[in-house]
């Protein structure tokens, strides 16, 4: 009976280092943006400024093993007003019918991550680059991890269709968005 007890305190106590240690995304110190050719000569750059998300790290190896992020479209921000309620507007994200974007990882394998990604009613399979940035105590007492997730999407593979023919030739904007995802997070307590 001793030796049940006691392999049950083993599995309690090391039952966290299984989980990995979980984070909640740190809003304030993480950035989404995104990046477009604009008439084929330019880049726009852009970022949502509303957004939630948590990941889990490997305790041991620092691994990235889960993550949930979730993008409140309406908060798409170019710099431009009238540029961003085009983009909100149904030729483009349809914000008011499709309002959230959301990423579910499903594996990291090196320095590729693999998952979901949702924008509108489209779901598709995404690989991103990832780089690990570290794990720290923070002043506060705080466990904080950072980690980048960049990659490219094509926008028309979610219904995200307008564009414009330029008289020159070409079109007013690519069919390639480029993702720059940095994050960093607070280690739940």
């Amino acid at each position: 009976m001793k030796a049940f007890a006691y392999l049950l305190i083993v599995v309690f106590l090391s039952a966290g280092s299984l989980f990995g240690a979980a984070f909640n995304v740190d809003v304030s110190h993480t950035n989404v943006g995104f990046k477009v050719k604009h008439m084929m000569i330019s880049t726009v750059n852009g970022e949502f400024n509303k957004f939630k998300g948590s990941f889990e790290l490997d305790d041991k190896t620092n691994l990235l093993t889960a993550m949930n992020a979730e993008i409140d479209v309406a908060s798409i921000n170019t710099n431009i007003e009238k540029r961003d309620n085009h983009l909100r507007s149904a030729d483009l994200f349809d914000a008011a019918k499709y309002p959230k974007i959301t990423f579910v990882l499903e594996s990291v394998k090196g320095d590729k991550a693999y998952g979901k990604l949702t924008i509108k009613d489209v779901t598709k399979d995404v690989v991103l680059d990832y780089e690990f940035g570290g794990v720290m105590q923070d002043p506060w007492g705080n466990t904080r991890a950072g980690l980048t997730l960049s990659g490219k999407i094509n926008r028309l593979d979610y219904n995200i269709k307008w564009n414009q023919i330029l008289e020159t030739g070409g079109v007013a904007v690519s069919e390639d968005v480029k993702l720059e995802i940095n994050i960093e997070g607070i280690q739940s307590k």
